[in-house]
Parts: structure tokens; sequence; C-alpha cells
């Protein structure tokens, strides 16, 4: 029995936040339109273009292959046919979901109250940051038994968000073209294989405090 243990796959918990960083910054992802993104890139400013919209809710994600979902590889609409890796400091990251109050999770009728730690009273539902847990997906884009983060910024801390907290802006929009490319040509490619040829970052848990993991419903 101890051997069949041994050789069994750890169960990957449902909700962990899975992102590429190194020792000081996280990478998120968010896809735009052309003007927005190559003003952004090229000042270094994610508002540089007066396209841009503080008003409006931002949802980033950490998640490379559910931003390739989300926008389908940059091929969904013209709206996101730009995307963006955006790194933030760790304890900007942090900041963010410290303020944040947990939706409903799609299709599942699941209230915010429900999913975070027993007991705690419910947060302040205008919360200027939501977290949403949505399925994770493959680099096939199919749906995994477990979930991924995606972080909503509204304008009450957008500003603040785009100024300070973004310390730099890459486009990667060809690399999730390559992906694409790379999966409908070689269909048996693995993720390994995928990871070795840089169409898929490579991503870790990352670590937040224990607090912040029961607001948010980190498992």
């Amino acid at each position: 029995m101890a051997s069949l243990s041994l050789n069994r796959k750890p169960t990957v918990k449902q909700r962990q936040i899975r992102a590429s960083y190194d020792e000081d910054t996280i990478t998120v992802y968010q896809a735009y339109n052309r003007e927005i993104a190559s003003a952004a890139v090229h000042q270094q400013k994610l508002n540089a273009s007066p396209q841009f919209r503080l008003t409006r809710m931002t949802w980033i994600k950490p998640s490379w292959c559910w931003m390739m979902y989300r926008a389908g590889y940059s091929y969904k609409d013209k709206n996101q046919e730009r995307i963006l890796a955006l790194k933030m400091k760790h304890e900007h990251f942090i900041s963010l979901l410290r303020t944040a109050t947990l939706t409903a999770e799609p299709n599942e009728g699941v209230a915010s109250s429900e999913t975070a730690e027993a007991g705690k009273p419910p947060r302040d539902k205008s919360s200027a940051v939501k977290v949403q847990w949505d399925p994770e997906r493959t680099p096939r884009l199919e749906k995994l038994g477990y979930r991924s983060i995606q972080i909503g910024i509204s304008s009450l801390v957008a500003a603040t968000w785009v100024d300070k907290w973004i310390v730099g802006i890459e486009d990667v929009t060809e690399k999730a073209k390559a992906l694409e490319q790379e999966l409908r040509g070689n269909p048996e490619v693995t993720n390994e294989e995928l990871l070795c040829k840089g169409l898929l970052p490579s991503e870790r848990i990352f670590p937040v405090p224990l607090e912040v993991q029961q607001a948010i419903g980190v498992e």
C-alpha cells in the first residue's frame, strides 16, 4: 500500500495562485487593442494612450493559459489583439489582494462569504478589488479540474495601479500566436516541449499571507 501511495500524482488544490515570478516581481497579463498596447509598451505606461479608460474594471490574470483562453491567443477580437505582460512588485500585488472581495464563482452559485474563512463576516461588497476563480486551462484551452485567479481592479484603485505599481510592460502577442501555431502544426507536442521552446512560462505557486489566503479563498 505504501508503494502505491508514493506513486500517486500529487493532488492539485482547487485554488492556488500560480504565476511566473522572480525575487522581486510577479507577471500578470491583460489584452488590449492595438492603440492602447503600442503606446503602453513604447512609453512603459499603461495609460499612455487616450483610449485607455480608468473608469472601467480591468481583470488581470497571472495564468498564461487562462489569458490565452480569454483572448483566443490574441485572435478573439480587435479589443484583445495585443497581449501585454505586466510586471508588479510582490508587495503591490499582495496589496491588491488585501483589499479584495471574493465574488461568486460562475455557474456554481457560491457566495463570497461561503468560500471565505468559516465564521468570518462578509467583506465589503463595494470593494475596489474583486477576486474570481475560474477553471484553469491547458495550452490547448481545455478546462482543467482546478481554478485560476482573476483580479478585477476598479476605478477606485486603477490610477495607483497604473501610475505606481506597474514596473514593466512587455508585448507578448507574438509568443501567443507562436503557441497557437505550434499546437496547430504539431498536435502531439507536450507541455514540457512547449516550455523548452519558450512558448509556456514557468509558473509556480505564489505564496501570500495567511490572512489574504483566507479572505480570497486560497486553499
